[in-house]
């Protein structure tokens, strides 16, 4: 019983693989016609951080965690070359704003903190692609069952990608007294750079992308697709929050006011919540994990087919 179960499985295997093969490329060199690519993107952004999230606590920096009134604009210029029939390089240059708000939760501590930021990123990243090309084939005039010729239908690809990217960001903050937007980095509103404090943060960072992503090849020049690209960053600071309050005095003598607003904006429903600890350390003003970003965006490519090289008529005199 047990040698039949394995030979059926081998067979199964055996015509599954073949009929795979099968339904790519009608042609073993068809892939070639679409090795370079110019890729225009353009959808949503959404961040995951310290601030904002769901009304509880415990599903930070989680996917479910992202403030859908908080998605923002995100584009991206791409150029994808095909280095073999499965695998292709792909290098981007990406905009996306980002955006937290600690009044969109419910959550009492989140919701008394009343942190929130946005940012603009610019991203240059690089990313390896593993690809499955997937060809319909049929009749020239729909007919089944006749020998009139069979024509190649539309072609689907579906890619699974991780890469690594850098990226630029500085987060802004809003001034409870003026409503404008303030830069939260020369405000060093955890203390950075003071006694005690943590060092000043770099607003340049790594990034891994990583997703998946389908598109569908119109005809030789064009394609159209849909794709989802989630980074893990190795910074915790792209809102600004990383840690613990700091002492006011010392921020009001080194920074003057515009940082204490904006270091400690809370609005007083949980007393001492932004207070000193008993022994005497900061209060906790941030979670000490990396933030994230994501996107997800619509994509339309522009091939580049390669030249067809003329044939020359060579003179019989």
């Amino acid at each position: 019983m047990i040698k039949k179960l394995v030979l059926y499985f081998l067979i199964s295997g055996a015509f599954v693989t073949e009929n795979l093969s099968s339904q790519n490329f009608t042609r073993p060199n068809d892939w070639k016609k679409y090795r370079k690519e110019l890729v225009f993107q353009g959808g949503a952004s959404g961040f995951l951080g310290d601030l904002g999230g769901l009304n509880k606590i415990g599903t930070d920096f989680s996917p479910v965690d992202v403030e859908f009134a908080l998605t923002r604009p995100a584009f991206s210029l791409a150029y994808r070359y095909k280095i073999a029939k499965n695998f292709n390089w792909h290098t981007s240059f990406n905009y996306l704003l980002v955006a937290g708000d600690d009044k969109l939760t419910t959550e009492p501590f989140r919701n008394n903190r009343n942190l929130n930021f946005k940012s603009n990123i610019f991203e240059f990243a690089t990313r390896f692609e593993f690809s499955f090309f997937n060809t319909k084939v049929g009749h020239r005039y729909k007919i089944k069952n006749t020998l009139s010729r069979r024509h190649k239908g539309k072609s689907h690809e579906f890619i699974a990608f991780v890469g690594v990217g850098g990226f630029y960001f500085n987060p802004k903050g809003r001034d409870p007294a003026t409503g404008k937007f303030e830069k939260l980095y020369p405000l060093h509103t955890e203390g950075q750079g003071l006694p005690g404090g943590p060092p000043q943060y770099k607003r340049i960072a790594l990034s891994i992308p990583m997703g998946i992503a389908w598109r569908m090849i119109l005809n030789k020049l064009w394609c159209v697709g849909l794709e989802f690209n989630y980074r893990k960053t190795f910074t915790d600071y792209i809102d600004d929050v990383h840690g613990t309050y700091y002492n006011k005095a010392a921020l009001l003598d080194a920074y003057g006011p515009k940082s204490v607003a904006l270091a400690d904006p809370s609005l007083g429903n949980i007393p001492n919540a932004t207070a000193p600890n008993g022994d005497g350390t900061g209060a906790q003003r941030g979670d000490k994990e990396n933030d994230s970003f994501m996107s997800i965006q619509v994509t339309v490519g522009r091939f580049f087919p390669p030249k067809r090289k003329k044939t020359r008529l060579r003179s019989k005199f």
